[in-house]
């Protein structure tokens, strides 16, 4: 097992591990390092990828300097390894909205974490990160997304899933895969927020989409969200 290493943006680093075992056509697993003078951690991984992440957070800083580590919702491949971040990074808090702590991360978690409201911006020193809460997109009541300002990147979480094997950075659009995906597999809840939840990340005009499982996308990033959106609601009306 090997993660690999690019910087997508100045200063956010995907971190990316394919298991080709996964499906037919394997599956990468994506977490972003976002350096600052507080460098932030966006998705753990799951803990049996902990050791090839780690390491190759460590190729770009000292793992023990991570200060935040943040995360959409509740799953594995999204937290599944916290624990074992907080212990290799002492000073590290999870840095999440509200509903996540108090429906499951306050109760199972030991270190205190930093509760961010929708829209409160995390400065980072260096990045500005903004929690924008997306409940229910792509699932689970608690979930959210984080935009970084100064990039104009956005971490999408599940949103634009592919399968197998991916580039970093791609400029060749992202909807038609990720349609393909989510009707096979029936993993976002579609439901009459999601379009519009779509459209108020569309509205943000982000640069690059830091998507989880898949290649990154640099380009017309709301005209992405927006056909997305599109599909969405023809999912609703039917």
């Amino acid at each position: 097992m090997q993660t690999t290493i690019d910087e997508i943006e100045s200063g956010i680093y995907r971190l990316s591990t394919y298991l080709p075992k996964i499906g037919p056509s394997g599956f990468t697993f994506n977490q972003f390092l976002v350096m600052g003078d507080e460098p932030f951690l966006f998705h753990c991984g799951q803990r049996a990828l902990f050791p090839a992440v780690s390491a190759a957070i460590g190729k770009v800083t000292d793992i023990g300097k991570i200060r935040w580590i943040g995360f959409s919702h509740v799953e594995a491949d999204e937290c599944g390894a916290l624990e074992q971040f907080l212990a290799a990074a002492p000073k590290a808090q999870p840095a999440v909205g509200r509903m996540g702590v108090s429906l499951w991360l306050g109760d199972v978690c030991d270190r205190e974490s930093r509760v961010l409201a929708n829209d409160e911006v995390l400065d980072i020193g260096g990045k500005r990160l903004r929690r924008l809460d997306t409940p229910h997109v792509p699932h689970n009541w608690e979930a959210g997304m984080m935009y970084e300002e100064t990039t104009g990147t956005l971490f999408s979480s599940d949103i634009f899933t592919q399968v197998g094997a991916a580039p970093a950075l791609t400029e060749s659009e992202v909807v038609s895969p990720a349609i393909q995906v989510e009707r096979a597999m029936g993993f976002v809840n579609v439901g009459p927020n999601s379009a519009p939840t779509l459209r108020r990340l569309g509205a943000l005009k982000p640069r690059t989409l830091a998507i989880m499982h898949g290649p990154s996308f640099r380009g017309d990033c709301a005209g992405q969200l927006e056909s997305l959106a599109q599909d969405y609601e023809k999912r609703l009306a039917a």
